[in-house]
């Protein structure tokens, strides 16, 4: 039986019906669009905590220095009193100091809770300058301190595995220069799980109570670890691009010296801020001591964290990869479990350099630095030095790499190919001092970091 509400297709009605209705529809859209878009904000891409946004074409946001999330082993926690069980930092001011490397003057920071234990409630932050641009330093600039908020307030509950990212916030941040973060936690975080960076080589302030703005925290206990800062990002020009580079401990600084901001990333910056095309590069370093390509360790591996480290990172439009030794260390050292190691790290690369490539990234590929000597990664057979140069000949001759640079070559002794040059080795024959972190900063061509158009067909394979 038709319904009596709704005309049958076939009955000459239909068609008024079904254009009025359509009529009325449309008109009703136009009113809802009419009368909704004011309440849209009209675009104007600013919450209610941030600046008006600067009347600046072709400007987007760059990290301008990241620190790689990880998980706090109980060896790194804040120092007593700053942990107690099932908490840590308890109505505590936390201090750090970071090193950008773009400049600009509108900044934002991202907190994570990536391997928190339970939510994370910040209380207060401001930023500063550090007296005098000193790395490591308890001591603020008077007068530079400015309150960040997080969609207009002051503070935020981050939670389980998530990040936070502040509002805009119009502070002017020279290139290569310091930046103070101080954070309050009121409550602290309930939990002994959290998330921090242990190889800050940087020292870090704690001190009970609220002291966000002080401009010194005097009697503050040091501790040279970052916690829950693991971003600062600046709105720049179209021109400004990043660069990050994954890599473990030899990245990380491992051997660089505390509050010099000596790590080779940090003495390339220097090079590519002196050069005209490349003086406005920002370079971020997604690193950690222990971490490997191919399975969990100091941290998630790189295969995990690519995402995260790198194509989630503002602004990227270069990766440099310089990765491998740890998975070739920790593997057996047998030549079947070697010519396994070396092949699925081979895998790797060929995997993160896909997925980079989509996202229009180019990717650098650096050859892994001798290990001969080293009393936990040599063997005696040479099984795992054999799986470092079969991974080496790939980088160099497959061509999957936009471009290589030599590493092992920069720092290896001429007459002992396996060992590093005596000169650079911090004598543990896997670990670089500050003049060879030098070497490795010099043997970079700046040229690979500046703005070029992506050739056709980049990305297809």
């Amino acid at each position: 039986m038709d319904s009596p509400c709704f005309p049958h297709p076939a009955r000459g009605s239909t068609t008024v019906i079904r254009r009025s209705s359509f009529l009325s529809l449309f008109a009703a859209a136009a009113l809802t669009a009419v009368v909704v878009s004011p309440a849209l904000g009209a675009g104007d891409g600013h919450g209610p905590g941030s600046s008006a946004a600067p009347d600046e074409r072709n400007a987007r946001w760059v990290s301008t220095w990241t620190s790689m999330p990880q998980l706090t082993e109980p060896g790194n926690m804040p120092p007593a009193p700053f942990t107690q069980d099932g908490s840590v930092l308890t109505d505590a001011t936390l201090r750090q100091t970071v090193h950008v490397s773009a400049g600009g003057e509108h900044i934002r920071l991202r907190f994570s809770n990536a391997f928190g234990g339970s939510a994370l409630p910040i209380t207060k932050v401001s930023v500063a300058l550090p007296l005098d641009d000193t790395a490591g330093t308890s001591a603020i600039t008077p007068g530079t301190a400015r309150p960040v908020t997080f969609q207009g307030r002051s503070s935020i509950s981050v939670p389980v595995g998530a990040q936070a990212v502040s509002d805009p916030l119009d502070f002017p941040l020279a290139p290569g220069s310091n930046l103070t973060a101080t954070v309050y936690l009121a409550t602290g975080q309930a939990s002994t799980s959290i998330t921090s960076h242990p190889g800050s080589r940087t020292t870090s302030y704690l001190r009970a109570g609220e002291h966000v703005s002080d401009a010194d925290l005097p009697g503050a206990t040091p501790t040279d670890h970052w916690y829950f800062l693991s971003g600062v990002e600046v709105w720049s020009r179209s021109t400004t691009s990043a660069a990050v580079v994954l890599g473990d401990s030899l990245t990380d600084g491992r051997g660089s010296t505390t509050n010099r901001n000596n790590r080779w990333p940090d003495l390339l910056l220097k090079r590519l801020e002196a050069g005209a095309a490349t003086s406005r590069t920002a370079l971020v370093n997604q690193a950690a001591g222990g971490n490997r390509l191919l399975d969990d360790g100091l941290g998630p591996n790189g295969l995990a964290r690519i995402d995260r480290d790198v194509l989630a990172q503002s602004g990227v439009d270069w990766l440099l990869v310089f990765e491998g030794i740890n998975d070739i260390g920790t593997a057996e050292a047998t030549a079947s479990a070697q010519q396994r190691i070396a092949a699925e790290v081979i895998a790797a690369y060929e995997q993160i350099i896909t997925r980079a490539h989509t996202h229009g990234i180019r990717v650098y590929g650096a050859t892994l630095t001798p290990m001969g000597g080293n009393t936990g990664y040599d063997d005696p057979d040479g099984h795992r030095e054999r799986a470092r140069q079969t991974v080496n000949s790939w980088i160099r001759t497959s061509g999957r790499f936009d471009s290589v640079i030599d590493f092992d070559r920069t720092v290896r002794d001429p007459q002992a190919p396996r060992r590093l040059l005596a000169s650079l080795d911090t004598g543990d024959h896997l670990h670089l001092n500050p003049a060879g972190y030098q070497a490795l900063a010099d043997a970079v061509p700046t040229r690979l970091f500046r703005q070029a158009p992506l050739p056709r067909g980049f990305g297809y394979n």
